[in-house]
């Protein structure tokens, strides 16, 4: 996708994308990166950036759900079921962290770091290397206004480049992180379904089902998977309130009217109960650089 042109404001909820965090976040410069046009939405919860679609103040929300180092948003995987939206799209984000300070500060000054836990988890051999102390802060773009606005050279935050510049804060040290391959994963999510067709490449089809508290429910369940040969991307659980049922989230490849999809969809319904779609949506070229 095109890089970000500008943050122009507009009052048409249309050209609107939600995400959660405060300007300068990581879910900020997926929005930028994804849809260079439309107005990023700063939200304070994951709740609120889904109500903004619900209710019409945007049209998409951006939000994260996996991260190659620290595994799965795990708030986000309980909320998502059940926020009455569709997925319509995925994005990845190569995460770079940056060390940032406010004007005059250095490594001789600094000596707590403040950041999402995720992000402080992300950095562990540069934190343990310099000796500082993390500081667990709701997110990454907060924690940068936050040490802005203390202006103390003892104080740092682990963020973005876009968190610099929105807060007017210094790159003490570049690319922190510390794994080279650290990768966001963000679903696009709308009001309505966007499905895209059969025939337009590389499809992701996401679904969520439920399968009695029986042995070898699950294993029967994703049976037709195996013998159709469609490819399983993703397969998660829930814990069901009444722990007489299992909920499970799935990403397949392919779409709904392959037929080799089609055979499995049929399979499962006949093992598992409560079969939904929550998404037909193209998978991102970076999937296809990956193959």
């Amino acid at each position: 996708m095109a890089d970000a042109k500008s943050d122009e404001q507009t009052t048409d909820p249309r050209q609107r994308i939600a995400f959660q965090g405060r300007p300068g976040a990581y879910s900020h410069m997926a929005c930028r990166q994804a849809f260079p046009d439309f107005e990023p939405y700063p939200s304070e919860t994951f709740e609120t950036a889904f109500a903004a679609v619900r209710e019409g103040e945007a049209r998409y929300a951006m939000i994260p759900v996996d991260n190659t180092v620290a595994g799965r948003v795990a708030d986000v995987h309980h909320l998502m079921p059940h926020c009455g939206l569709h997925i319509v799209g995925e994005q990845f984000l190569r995460v770079n962290h940056h060390l940032l300070v406010v004007p005059g500060a250095s490594m001789e000054t600094v000596r707590w770091v403040h950041s999402h836990v995720h992000a402080l988890g992300q950095c562990r051999n540069f934190i343990r290397e310099h000796k500082l102390k993390p500081v667990i802060a709701a997110d990454t773009a907060g924690a940068a206004a936050e040490i802005a606005e203390r202006g103390d050279p003892a104080h740092a935050v682990i963020a973005s480049r876009l968190a610099a510049e929105t807060w007017g804060l210094d790159i003490l040290t570049a690319d922190v992180e510390d794994a080279e391959h650290n990768t966001t994963r963000f679903l696009v999510l709308a009001r309505e379904p966007r499905y895209p067709s059969a025939k337009d490449g590389l499809v992701i089809t996401s679904f969520l089902f439920k399968v009695r508290n029986v042995p070898a429910a699950l294993y029967k369940a994703m049976g037709g998977f195996a013998t159709n040969g469609v490819n399983m991307l993703k397969l998660e659980s829930y814990i069901d309130p009444t722990f007489q049922q299992a909920q499970f989230y799935a990403d397949i490849l392919g779409h709904p009217e392959d037929e080799a999809v089609r055979f499995a969809m049929d399979e499962l319904r006949f093992f598992a109960h409560h079969v939904e779609i929550f998404g037909v949506y193209p998978a991102s070229p970076f999937r296809a650089r990956l193959r």
